[in-house]
């Protein structure tokens, strides 16, 4: 394929399209067309707003049926994903879905065997680790043994409800995200970054979820909002402990101080990933120490190759971005996680 991949968005309802679009045009995908659901929502207001050249088509079937486009990209309502991913993987496209990429273990497993049937690939953008520096570069010194073998990951996710950038300058959150059946539940959302993250950095290719809670502490008058959630892992590798949750208080000058800490047999590496609380400015802050000392290591500069690698895959057919296995399987604990979680506090 000489010719640039042309992709379209379909289903814009959380501002991750932003990040996904920018990607994707950045290494050299033509952008060709939009269409969403709610054509009235903030996301795609924006959206149309900074693409003022993209068509924005009728409706989704016009872009899912199209003949001349390669790749779907979704970040629509989190219940609406699995069915776009498949409708676009049966019209002979590939997808790359904002996760959770789907919200229930049936649309997962629709997608799996729909993959298979079509040859064509499912990515979810798990952005806290795709677009992030830090744990890029993380990734790298875990490669070269900085801190020999990794035993265990802790991931923190903390986020604002009310954060500007999110909403994509709405006013406020939309209905959906106070519906767990919509959103698929904090674990199935949110913590899905964190277990790609420990498959990924203790090398395991499945797990099991040993335990799992998710609550309501803060915010009885709204019980579908899952405010709270935890996760224990285990594979034949490593163990690993997730916390999300929507309490970043007001004063944090970000949505959420992302932390990521990785354990190895020889020394522990902790990423900063939004900020550096009373410390450097900015994002993307590495820590190391092991035999030799402590290390700092600013990421910032740091490439980034996931996009153009899904770019590449589209062309190859390969699975260079991230196998479609562990996608299968990051998203299978994530739901499996929020399906068996216990129920705390005013959570439903």
């Amino acid at each position: 394929m000489n010719q640039p991949v042309r992709f379209a968005a379909v289903g814009l309802d959380h501002a991750h399209i932003f990040g996904q679009v920018r990607g994707l045009s950045r290494a050299g995908a033509e952008f060709v067309g939009m269409a969403t659901d709610d054509p009235n929502a903030s996301v795609a207001q924006q959206l149309r707003e900074q693409w003022p050249d993209v068509p924005f088509a009728g409706s989704p079937d016009e872009l899912l049926e199209s003949d001349d486009i390669d790749l779907i990209v979704t970040a629509a309502v989190p219940d609406r994903r699995g069915p776009i991913a498949v409708q676009a993987m049966k019209a002979g496209k590939d997808v790359v879905a904002d996760k959770p990429g789907c919200t229930t273990l049936d649309q997962l497993d629709e997608i799996r065997r729909t993959s298979a049937d079509t040859g064509r690939f499912w990515s979810v953008t798990f952005s806290e680790r795709f677009e992030v520096p830090a744990v890029s570069k993380a990734g790298e010194l875990v490669r070269e043994g900085r801190i020999g073998k990794v035993v265990q990951t802790l991931g923190l996710g903390p986020h604002r409800i009310g954060d500007r950038a999110h909403l994509a300058g709405g006013k406020g959150r939309p209905e959906w995200f106070y519906d767990k059946h919509r959103y698929g539940g904090i674990l199935a959302d949110i913590a899905s970054h964190q277990i790609d993250q420990f498959l990924w950095f203790t090398g395991s290719k499945t797990a099991e979820v040993v335990a799992s809670t998710v609550g309501n502490f803060a915010n009885p008058d709204t019980p579908g909002l899952q405010d709270f959630g935890e996760i224990l892992l285990r594979s034949q590798e490593a163990q690993g402990y997730i916390r999300v949750d929507w309490y970043t208080p007001k004063g944090l000058p970000t949505w959420g101080d992302g932390r990521l800490i990785v354990l190895g047999t020889e020394g522990y590496i902790e990423m900063r990933k939004y900020i550096d609380i009373e410390g450097r400015p900015g994002g993307n802050h590495l820590f190391l120490a092991d035999n030799n000392g402590t290390e700092y290591v600013d990421c910032s500069d740091v490439e980034l190759d996931y996009y153009p690698n899904l770019i590449n895959d589209v062309r190859d057919r390969t699975q260079t971005a991230a196998p479609q296995e562990h996608t299968f399987e990051t998203m299978r604990l994530a739901l499996v996680a929020q399906q068996n979680a216990a129920l705390r506090g005013a959570a439903e």
